[in-house]
Protein backbone atom coordinates (compact mmCIF):
# COMPACT_ATOMS: atom_id res chain seq x y z
CA UNK A 1 0.00 0.00 0.00
CA UNK A 2 1.43 3.28 -1.07
CA UNK A 3 1.17 6.21 1.31
CA UNK A 4 0.82 9.54 -0.39
CA UNK A 5 0.93 12.88 1.52
CA UNK A 6 -1.05 15.46 -0.30
CA UNK A 7 -1.71 19.10 0.45
CA UNK A 8 -3.85 19.67 3.51
CA UNK A 9 -7.45 20.55 2.80
CA UNK A 10 -9.30 21.63 5.99
CA UNK A 11 -12.67 21.03 4.40
CA UNK A 12 -11.88 17.35 4.02
CA UNK A 13 -9.78 16.45 7.08
CA UNK A 14 -9.96 18.97 9.98
CA UNK A 15 -6.96 19.16 12.23
CA UNK A 16 -7.22 18.98 16.01
CA UNK A 17 -7.74 22.23 17.91
CA UNK A 18 -4.27 22.16 19.38
CA UNK A 19 -2.57 22.29 16.02
CA UNK A 20 -4.91 24.61 14.16
CA UNK A 21 -3.25 27.65 12.64
CA UNK A 22 -3.68 30.92 14.47
CA UNK A 23 -6.10 33.51 13.16
CA UNK A 24 -4.37 36.69 12.09
CA UNK A 25 -4.94 39.73 14.34
CA UNK A 26 -7.44 42.22 13.07
CA UNK A 27 -6.29 45.75 12.48
CA UNK A 28 -9.80 47.19 13.01
CA UNK A 29 -10.47 49.15 16.28
CA UNK A 30 -13.11 47.67 18.54
CA UNK A 31 -15.25 50.33 20.27
CA UNK A 32 -17.26 49.68 23.39
CA UNK A 33 -19.88 52.39 22.77
CA UNK A 34 -22.38 53.00 20.04
CA UNK A 35 -22.35 56.82 19.94
CA UNK A 36 -20.58 58.54 17.14
CA UNK A 37 -17.30 60.32 17.86
CA UNK A 38 -17.22 64.10 17.65
CA UNK A 39 -14.04 66.09 17.38
CA UNK A 40 -13.51 69.36 19.31
CA UNK A 41 -14.17 72.59 17.50
CA UNK A 42 -11.30 75.04 18.13
CA UNK A 43 -12.28 78.64 18.83
CA UNK A 44 -10.28 81.67 17.81
CA UNK A 45 -8.04 83.23 20.49
CA UNK A 46 -9.86 86.17 22.11
CA UNK A 47 -7.92 89.42 22.40
CA UNK A 48 -9.00 92.11 24.88
CA UNK A 49 -9.32 95.66 23.66
CA UNK A 50 -8.18 98.52 25.84
CA UNK A 51 -5.86 98.89 28.81
CA UNK A 52 -5.41 96.06 31.34
CA UNK A 53 -7.60 96.08 34.46
CA UNK A 54 -6.33 97.86 37.54
CA UNK A 55 -4.70 95.95 40.37
CA UNK A 56 -6.93 94.81 43.27
CA UNK A 57 -7.15 97.21 46.18
CA UNK A 58 -7.40 95.94 49.79
CA UNK A 59 -10.73 96.48 51.45
CA UNK A 60 -11.09 99.52 53.66
CA UNK A 61 -12.13 99.49 57.29
CA UNK A 62 -15.48 97.86 57.97
CA UNK A 63 -16.76 100.40 60.47
CA UNK A 64 -19.51 101.65 58.16
CA UNK A 65 -20.68 98.19 57.17
CA UNK A 66 -20.71 97.07 60.78
CA UNK A 67 -22.85 99.98 61.89
CA UNK A 68 -25.20 99.53 58.93
CA UNK A 69 -25.57 95.85 59.79
CA UNK A 70 -26.49 96.74 63.37
CA UNK A 71 -29.04 99.24 62.13
CA UNK A 72 -30.59 96.63 59.82
CA UNK A 73 -30.75 94.15 62.67
CA UNK A 74 -32.45 96.72 64.87
CA UNK A 75 -34.95 97.49 62.12
CA UNK A 76 -35.78 93.82 61.66
CA UNK A 77 -36.18 93.45 65.41
CA UNK A 78 -38.51 96.43 65.52
CA UNK A 79 -40.68 94.92 62.80
CA UNK A 80 -40.77 91.61 64.61
CA UNK A 81 -41.86 93.31 67.82
CA UNK A 82 -44.74 95.00 66.04
CA UNK A 83 -45.94 91.70 64.62
CA UNK A 84 -45.45 89.68 67.80
CA UNK A 85 -48.29 89.30 70.27
CA UNK A 86 -48.19 91.19 73.52
CA UNK A 87 -48.16 88.04 75.63
CA UNK A 88 -44.75 86.48 75.98
CA UNK A 89 -43.67 83.11 77.20
CA UNK A 90 -41.44 82.89 80.29
CA UNK A 91 -37.77 83.36 79.50
CA UNK A 92 -38.17 85.36 76.30
CA UNK A 93 -38.01 88.86 77.79
CA UNK A 94 -34.20 89.04 77.59
CA UNK A 95 -34.27 88.26 73.90
CA UNK A 96 -36.33 91.35 73.16
CA UNK A 97 -35.45 95.02 73.10
CA UNK A 98 -37.83 96.71 75.53
CA UNK A 99 -36.82 100.23 74.43
CA UNK A 100 -37.71 101.75 71.11
CA UNK A 101 -35.69 104.96 70.93
CA UNK A 102 -32.76 106.40 72.87
CA UNK A 103 -32.22 110.04 73.76
CA UNK A 104 -30.27 112.24 76.18
CA UNK A 105 -32.25 114.24 78.69
CA UNK A 106 -30.66 117.30 80.23
CA UNK A 107 -31.22 117.88 83.95
CA UNK A 108 -29.87 120.62 86.23
CA UNK A 109 -26.20 119.81 86.71
CA UNK A 110 -26.21 116.50 84.83
CA UNK A 111 -27.10 115.00 81.50
CA UNK A 112 -28.79 111.62 81.91
CA UNK A 113 -28.78 109.03 79.15
CA UNK A 114 -32.18 107.31 78.96
CA UNK A 115 -33.46 104.49 76.76
CA UNK A 116 -37.10 105.35 76.13
CA UNK A 117 -39.80 102.69 75.93
CA UNK A 118 -42.86 103.06 73.78
CA UNK A 119 -44.98 103.77 76.86
CA UNK A 120 -42.61 105.17 79.51
CA UNK A 121 -39.02 106.16 80.12
CA UNK A 122 -36.46 103.76 81.52
CA UNK A 123 -33.20 105.55 82.36
CA UNK A 124 -29.95 103.61 82.49
CA UNK A 125 -29.10 102.67 86.06
CA UNK A 126 -25.84 101.78 87.76
CA UNK A 127 -25.73 98.08 88.70
CA UNK A 128 -24.11 98.78 92.09
CA UNK A 129 -26.68 101.28 93.38
CA UNK A 130 -29.70 100.71 91.07
CA UNK A 131 -29.90 104.48 90.70
CA UNK A 132 -29.89 106.54 87.53
CA UNK A 133 -26.42 106.77 85.98
CA UNK A 134 -25.56 110.49 85.86
CA UNK A 135 -23.18 111.98 83.32
CA UNK A 136 -21.64 115.39 84.11
CA UNK A 137 -23.01 118.25 82.04
CA UNK A 138 -19.46 119.01 80.86
CA UNK A 139 -19.36 115.68 78.98
CA UNK A 140 -22.11 115.90 76.34
CA UNK A 141 -20.06 113.84 73.89
CA UNK A 142 -19.94 110.95 76.35
CA UNK A 143 -23.70 111.10 76.94
CA UNK A 144 -24.41 111.05 73.20
CA UNK A 145 -21.96 108.19 72.66
CA UNK A 146 -23.64 106.13 75.41
CA UNK A 147 -27.02 106.80 73.79
CA UNK A 148 -25.68 105.60 70.44
CA UNK A 149 -24.17 102.56 72.16
CA UNK A 150 -27.57 101.52 73.50
CA UNK A 151 -29.29 102.33 70.23
CA UNK A 152 -27.07 99.77 68.45
CA UNK A 153 -28.09 96.95 70.80
CA UNK A 154 -30.70 94.59 69.38
CA UNK A 155 -31.74 92.82 72.60
CA UNK A 156 -31.70 93.32 76.34
CA UNK A 157 -29.41 90.32 76.69
CA UNK A 158 -26.62 92.18 74.89
CA UNK A 159 -26.72 94.87 77.58
CA UNK A 160 -25.34 92.29 80.03
CA UNK A 161 -22.13 91.90 78.01
CA UNK A 162 -19.64 94.57 78.96
CA UNK A 163 -17.66 94.32 75.72
CA UNK A 164 -20.76 95.51 73.84
CA UNK A 165 -21.26 98.54 76.13
CA UNK A 166 -17.70 99.74 76.90
CA UNK A 167 -18.72 103.35 77.47
CA UNK A 168 -21.53 102.45 79.86
CA UNK A 169 -19.22 100.17 81.84
CA UNK A 170 -16.45 102.74 82.21
CA UNK A 171 -18.95 105.47 83.14
CA UNK A 172 -20.40 103.15 85.78
CA UNK A 173 -16.88 102.53 87.08
CA UNK A 174 -16.26 106.26 87.45
CA UNK A 175 -19.62 106.71 89.15
CA UNK A 176 -18.82 103.99 91.70
CA UNK A 177 -15.42 105.56 92.44
CA UNK A 178 -17.10 108.92 93.02
CA UNK A 179 -19.62 107.42 95.44
CA UNK A 180 -16.89 105.54 97.33
CA UNK A 181 -14.83 108.71 97.66
CA UNK A 182 -17.86 110.40 99.25
CA UNK A 183 -18.53 107.46 101.57
CA UNK A 184 -21.89 106.68 99.95
CA UNK A 185 -20.83 103.25 98.68
CA UNK A 186 -18.67 100.65 100.44
CA UNK A 187 -15.48 99.55 98.74
CA UNK A 188 -11.90 100.58 98.04
CA UNK A 189 -11.83 100.87 94.28
CA UNK A 190 -9.36 103.78 94.29
CA UNK A 191 -6.75 101.92 96.33
CA UNK A 192 -7.20 98.80 94.24
CA UNK A 193 -6.72 100.72 90.99
CA UNK A 194 -3.59 102.48 92.26
CA UNK A 195 -2.05 99.18 93.36
CA UNK A 196 -2.93 97.49 90.08
CA UNK A 197 -1.61 100.15 87.69
CA UNK A 198 1.63 100.57 89.66
CA UNK A 199 2.47 96.93 88.89
CA UNK A 200 2.65 97.82 85.20
CA UNK A 201 5.38 100.42 85.81
CA UNK A 202 8.15 97.82 86.21
CA UNK A 203 7.07 96.00 83.02
CA UNK A 204 5.83 98.97 81.03
CA UNK A 205 5.47 98.24 77.32
CA UNK A 206 6.92 101.63 76.41
CA UNK A 207 10.07 100.95 78.47
CA UNK A 208 10.76 97.39 77.24
CA UNK A 209 13.33 97.86 74.48
CA UNK A 210 14.91 95.18 72.35
CA UNK A 211 18.59 94.48 73.05
CA UNK A 212 21.12 96.28 70.90
CA UNK A 213 22.59 92.97 69.73
CA UNK A 214 21.80 89.36 70.50
CA UNK A 215 23.44 86.08 69.59
CA UNK A 216 20.03 84.67 68.64
CA UNK A 217 19.16 87.37 66.12
CA UNK A 218 18.46 86.35 62.54
CA UNK A 219 21.10 88.45 60.85
CA UNK A 220 19.42 88.34 57.46
CA UNK A 221 16.09 89.61 58.80
CA UNK A 222 16.25 91.31 62.19
CA UNK A 223 19.51 93.15 61.60
CA UNK A 224 17.78 95.16 58.93
CA UNK A 225 20.49 97.63 57.99
CA UNK A 226 20.75 96.02 54.55
CA UNK A 227 17.01 96.57 53.98
CA UNK A 228 17.37 100.25 54.68
CA UNK A 229 15.00 100.11 57.68
CA UNK A 230 15.66 100.99 61.29
CA UNK A 231 16.18 98.32 63.89
CA UNK A 232 13.46 97.56 66.40
CA UNK A 233 15.40 99.10 69.27
CA UNK A 234 15.92 102.33 67.35
CA UNK A 235 12.20 102.58 66.61
CA UNK A 236 11.29 101.91 70.24
CA UNK A 237 13.66 104.62 71.46
CA UNK A 238 12.36 107.05 68.84
CA UNK A 239 8.76 106.56 70.01
CA UNK A 240 9.47 106.42 73.74
CA UNK A 241 11.76 109.43 74.12
CA UNK A 242 9.15 112.16 73.43
CA UNK A 243 6.63 110.53 75.77
CA UNK A 244 9.16 110.13 78.58
CA UNK A 245 10.33 113.72 78.10
CA UNK A 246 6.75 115.00 78.33
CA UNK A 247 6.06 113.01 81.50
CA UNK A 248 9.26 114.03 83.29
CA UNK A 249 8.86 117.70 82.41
CA UNK A 250 5.10 118.34 82.53
CA UNK A 251 3.45 115.72 84.75
CA UNK A 252 6.14 114.30 87.06
CA UNK A 253 8.95 116.88 86.99
CA UNK A 254 12.27 115.94 88.51
CA UNK A 255 11.94 112.16 88.40
CA UNK A 256 13.94 109.64 86.38
CA UNK A 257 12.29 107.03 84.15
CA UNK A 258 14.66 104.45 82.75
CA UNK A 259 14.22 101.39 80.53
CA UNK A 260 13.18 98.28 82.42
CA UNK A 261 15.29 95.84 80.38
CA UNK A 262 19.07 95.97 80.16
CA UNK A 263 21.07 94.37 77.37
CA UNK A 264 21.30 90.61 77.70
CA UNK A 265 18.72 90.15 80.49
CA UNK A 266 15.04 89.25 80.66
CA UNK A 267 14.54 90.31 84.29
CA UNK A 268 12.96 93.80 84.45
CA UNK A 269 14.73 96.50 86.40
CA UNK A 270 12.64 98.30 88.99
CA UNK A 271 12.24 102.06 88.83
CA UNK A 272 13.76 104.21 91.62
CA UNK A 273 11.68 104.42 94.78
CA UNK A 274 11.38 108.21 94.44
CA UNK A 275 9.87 107.75 90.98
CA UNK A 276 7.36 105.25 92.32
CA UNK A 277 6.32 107.52 95.18
CA UNK A 278 5.75 110.52 92.90
CA UNK A 279 3.72 108.52 90.38
CA UNK A 280 1.67 106.81 93.10
CA UNK A 281 0.80 110.15 94.66
CA UNK A 282 -0.21 111.59 91.28
CA UNK A 283 -2.50 108.63 90.53
CA UNK A 284 -4.08 108.80 93.99
CA UNK A 285 -5.03 112.45 93.41
CA UNK A 286 -6.82 111.91 90.10
CA UNK A 287 -10.53 112.53 89.82
CA UNK A 288 -13.01 109.66 89.43
CA UNK A 289 -13.34 110.02 85.67
CA UNK A 290 -9.60 110.37 85.08
CA UNK A 291 -8.87 107.39 87.33
CA UNK A 292 -11.38 105.19 85.50
CA UNK A 293 -9.93 106.28 82.18
CA UNK A 294 -6.38 105.60 83.36
CA UNK A 295 -7.35 102.10 84.46
CA UNK A 296 -8.94 101.32 81.08
CA UNK A 297 -5.93 102.67 79.16
CA UNK A 298 -3.40 100.73 81.26
CA UNK A 299 -5.29 97.46 80.80
CA UNK A 300 -5.64 98.04 77.07
CA UNK A 301 -2.05 99.08 76.28
CA UNK A 302 -0.13 97.46 79.17
CA UNK A 303 1.65 100.77 79.66
CA UNK A 304 1.25 103.23 82.52
CA UNK A 305 3.34 105.87 80.77
CA UNK A 306 1.23 105.84 77.61
CA UNK A 307 -1.99 105.83 79.67
CA UNK A 308 -0.88 108.85 81.71
CA UNK A 309 0.17 110.69 78.56
CA UNK A 310 -3.21 110.03 76.94
CA UNK A 311 -5.26 111.04 79.99
CA UNK A 312 -3.38 114.32 80.48
CA UNK A 313 -3.68 115.14 76.77
CA UNK A 314 -7.49 114.90 76.76
CA UNK A 315 -8.65 115.45 80.34
CA UNK A 316 -10.63 118.58 81.08
CA UNK A 317 -8.81 118.90 84.42
CA UNK A 318 -5.36 119.28 82.81
CA UNK A 319 -6.08 122.12 80.41
CA UNK A 320 -3.33 124.33 81.82
CA UNK A 321 -0.71 121.63 81.25
CA UNK A 322 -2.04 120.92 77.79
CA UNK A 323 -2.12 124.55 76.68
CA UNK A 324 1.47 125.13 77.80
CA UNK A 325 2.64 122.03 75.96
CA UNK A 326 0.71 122.88 72.75
CA UNK A 327 2.61 126.15 72.42
CA UNK A 328 5.88 124.23 72.24
CA UNK A 329 4.63 121.34 70.09
CA UNK A 330 2.92 123.55 67.49
CA UNK A 331 -0.53 122.10 68.20
CA UNK A 332 0.41 118.43 67.79
CA UNK A 333 -1.88 116.22 69.89
CA UNK A 334 -1.27 112.78 71.34
CA UNK A 335 -4.31 110.82 70.19
CA UNK A 336 -5.57 107.30 69.57
CA UNK A 337 -3.16 106.49 66.75
CA UNK A 338 -0.12 107.73 68.65
CA UNK A 339 -1.04 105.76 71.77
CA UNK A 340 -1.79 102.59 69.79
CA UNK A 341 1.49 102.90 67.89
CA UNK A 342 3.49 103.29 71.11
CA UNK A 343 1.86 100.24 72.74
CA UNK A 344 1.94 97.90 69.73
CA UNK A 345 5.18 98.92 68.05
CA UNK A 346 6.91 95.55 68.44
CA UNK A 347 3.81 93.66 67.24
CA UNK A 348 3.56 95.83 64.13
CA UNK A 349 7.28 95.40 63.48
CA UNK A 350 7.04 91.62 63.76
CA UNK A 351 3.90 91.36 61.61
CA UNK A 352 5.49 93.59 59.02
CA UNK A 353 8.29 91.06 58.76
CA UNK A 354 6.45 87.76 59.17
CA UNK A 355 2.85 88.65 58.30
CA UNK A 356 -0.40 88.92 60.25
CA UNK A 357 -2.57 86.12 61.62
CA UNK A 358 -6.10 86.62 60.36
CA UNK A 359 -8.77 87.26 63.01
CA UNK A 360 -6.05 87.78 65.61
CA UNK A 361 -3.66 90.66 64.92
CA UNK A 362 -6.24 92.66 62.97
CA UNK A 363 -8.82 92.26 65.74
CA UNK A 364 -6.34 93.33 68.42
CA UNK A 365 -5.35 96.34 66.33
CA UNK A 366 -8.93 97.60 66.17
CA UNK A 367 -9.77 96.68 69.76
CA UNK A 368 -6.95 98.73 71.28
CA UNK A 369 -8.11 101.76 69.30
CA UNK A 370 -11.66 101.21 70.53
CA UNK A 371 -10.46 101.09 74.14
CA UNK A 372 -8.36 104.24 73.80
CA UNK A 373 -11.29 106.00 72.13
CA UNK A 374 -13.51 105.23 75.13
CA UNK A 375 -10.83 106.66 77.43
CA UNK A 376 -10.77 109.93 75.49
CA UNK A 377 -14.53 110.24 75.64
CA UNK A 378 -14.60 109.60 79.39
CA UNK A 379 -11.88 112.07 80.43
CA UNK A 380 -12.57 114.85 77.91
CA UNK A 381 -15.15 117.57 78.42
CA UNK A 382 -16.01 121.20 77.98
CA UNK A 383 -15.03 122.23 81.51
Amino acid sequence: MKLTISKYNPSVIPLPYSIRPLRPLSTNNHQFHTSTTQSATPLPFATAVGPPPSAPVPAASQYGERVDRRWRQAELLKRGQDLRASQMKPGTAMKKRFWKDVSVRMTPGNSVQSPINMAYERPVRAPSTKTVLPIPSSKPQLASAIALEWDLLVSAQQALKTHLIPLTSIATRAHDINLQDRGQLPGKAREEIVTMVMRYLDTDTLLCWAPAKSLHDAVQLEQSDERGDKKLRDLQIQVAKPIISYLTSRIWPGIEIKPVLDDGTIVPVSQPQETKDVIRGWISGLGPWELAGLERAVLAGKSLCVAARLVVEWSENFQDVRLAAEEESAGHKFGIEEAAEACSLEVRWQTGMWGEVEDSHDVDKEDIRRQFGSVILVVSGTG
